[in-house]
């Protein structure tokens, strides 16, 4: 009944995947009770209407399915095969209730199976013919397994190419030539753009990237200009265009991680990361290193309101466990992402991506990849430090800004840049000391300060959002929300 099933359903069907077969335990049953407590949709109409091949068994005839499959195979359609079942079946006493669908039977009722069933043996005990029937089955396939691998061995090399591990070297040698070109450069862009400069790179040095949107391409700017979509019948491409799928796409990308060698990645507004979350949470709980292109990361996305400006989402993200978040402040920053991401291999990320230009900060080109450690100081004054101001992503500029203002007033501000909180949690204290000063803090970020105080401490001023946004445009909310570098250079002379 989940909503994602229709997703999936949908998706399938218009992409004629005809080697999908589901078969579904079709027992009328739930945790609650009977389906018809809650549902009176017809699934197989369901199935039908999206494209698919729909068949009818007993689910108690393995004759029966063993046909239909065979029948299901022969389809150019995804296929469905309802099979007909009694939940519990051989439990006299609770046959075909919910009692049997969560909860052990209990030693009276698995006695009253047993003579039900007439299966007097022992647990564990097999009778005779069971062992050797699966024996057969075990040695069938190894025969199909043998054959497989010698076409393998007989192959022209294309299958074991495609299915090559991504070469990180490439990738990094590739984008460190790229960031040394935007230092040099330093463009103006909002960080969504700068995510596709980067992408360029990455999909012309990965073969094996994936990409796609939630039917915001054109927003999300995920296809660079080498990717071609797929479509029903053609699969050769690149490129998948979801539809309002969030959830489904989410989960189709785990699917294609899993499967591998594909690294996929797909993009939504940061907001939706809400649909997403269950299938975000399973990349994370499986080490799924999936791409999560998030975009429009703020107030700063302007007129859409306060339905689309996130506020609360980087902290709930934050506190997922083995989920790298990103919020990049520049196109350099940006670039070092997509590596560290496309790069992973046993954590996923997401990337908050702004709507607004941003100007490059990093104009001094570094062939480390400073985004790896977390956080890194940006800029750091003669002398020592009178305050440490801590920004990410669109406002980490305020940061810098503020830091010349208070400067003109005589007083040191060192600048942090943090564009990934759980990669600086992971450097030796050490590190982290380096970077954060024994100075007051101050961090900026337009959104909530949960999960901030980990950087700035109980006592380290915030400015930020302590509640929804607004509909207007982003210079407007983010004076009318006081996130400015007056308000940041104000905060932080109060700490002195």
């Amino acid at each position: 009944m989940e909503g994602i099933s229709h997703e999936a359903i949908d998706m399938a069907g218009h992409l004629a995947l005809g080697r999908l077969i589901v078969l579904w335990d079709d027992n009328r049953i739930t945790i609650d009770g009977a389906t018809a407590l809650s549902t009176s949709t017809s699934q197989t109409a369901r199935f039908a209407a999206c494209g698919w091949q729909v068949q009818k068994v007993d689910g108690h005839d393995p004759d029966a399915i063993a046909r239909a499959i065979d029948e299901a195979r022969r389809d150019p359609r995804p296929s469905l095969i309802a099979c007909r079942t009694v939940i519990g079946k051989g439990a006299p006493n609770k046959q075909g209730t919910a009692a049997t669908h969560g909860a052990p039977l209990g030693p009276d009722e698995i006695a009253a199976a047993r003579r039900q069933m007439d299966w007097p043996a022992a647990p564990f005990d097999m009778r005779p013919g069971i062992r050797t029937a699966w024996e057969a089955v075990a040695s069938r396939g190894a025969r199909a397994r043998a054959a497989w691998q010698a076409r393998l061995a007989a192959s022209d090399g294309r299958f074991q190419a495609a299915h090559a591990p991504a070469d990180p070297e490439a990738l990094r040698a590739a984008m460190t030539e790229y960031r040394r070109q935007l230092s040099a450069t330093a463009p103006k862009v909002a960080t969504r753009k700068a995510s596709e400069m980067a992408l360029a790179v990455v999909n012309a040095t990965l073969p094996q990237t994936v990409g796609g949107s939630a039917d915001l391409t054109g927003s999300n700017n995920t296809r660079t200009a080498d990717l071609t979509p797929i479509a029903p019948g053609s699969y050769d491409g690149r490129y998948i265009h979801y539809g309002i799928r969030e959830h489904g796409m989410a989960a189709a990308m785990n699917g294609l991680s899993l499967h591998g060698p594909f690294r996929p990645y797909g993009g939504t507004f940061l907001a939706f990361a809400d649909y997403c979350r269950p299938a975000i949470r399973l990349s994370a709980l499986m080490r799924q290193p999936v791409v999560y292109v998030m975009t429009h990361d703020s107030i700063g996305l302007g007129e859409d309101g306060p339905t689309h400006q996130p506020v609360e989402h980087l902290a709930s993200l934050r506190a997922m466990p083995n989920l790298q978040v990103f919020r990049p402040a520049d196109a350099v920053e940006t670039a070092e992402a997509w590596e560290l991401a496309i790069t992973a291999t046993g954590t996923p990320s997401v990337l908050a991506l702004s709507r607004q230009g941003l100007p490059t900060l990093r104009t001094d080109h570094n062939d480390t990849n400073l985004t790896g450690f977390g956080a890194y100081v940006l800029r750091e004054p003669d002398g020592p430090r009178d305050v440490t101001l801590i920004g990410t992503g669109s406002e980490l500029a305020l940061a810098v800004e503020a830091a010349a203002l208070l400067a003109a007033d005589g007083i040191a501000a060192a600048v942090v840049s943090a564009p990934c909180f759980e990669r600086f949690a992971d450097q030796d204290p050490a590190y982290r000391a380096s970077v954060l000063g024994t100075a007051p803090r101050v961090g900026v970020e337009a959104a909530v300060r949960q999960g901030w105080d980990a950087l700035i401490g109980s006592d380290g001023a915030f400015i930020g959002m302590t509640g929804f946004g607004a509909s207007a445009p982003a210079s407007e909310l983010y004076r009318r929300f006081g996130i400015t570098a007056d308000a940041v250079a104000a905060a932080a002379k109060t700490l002195l």
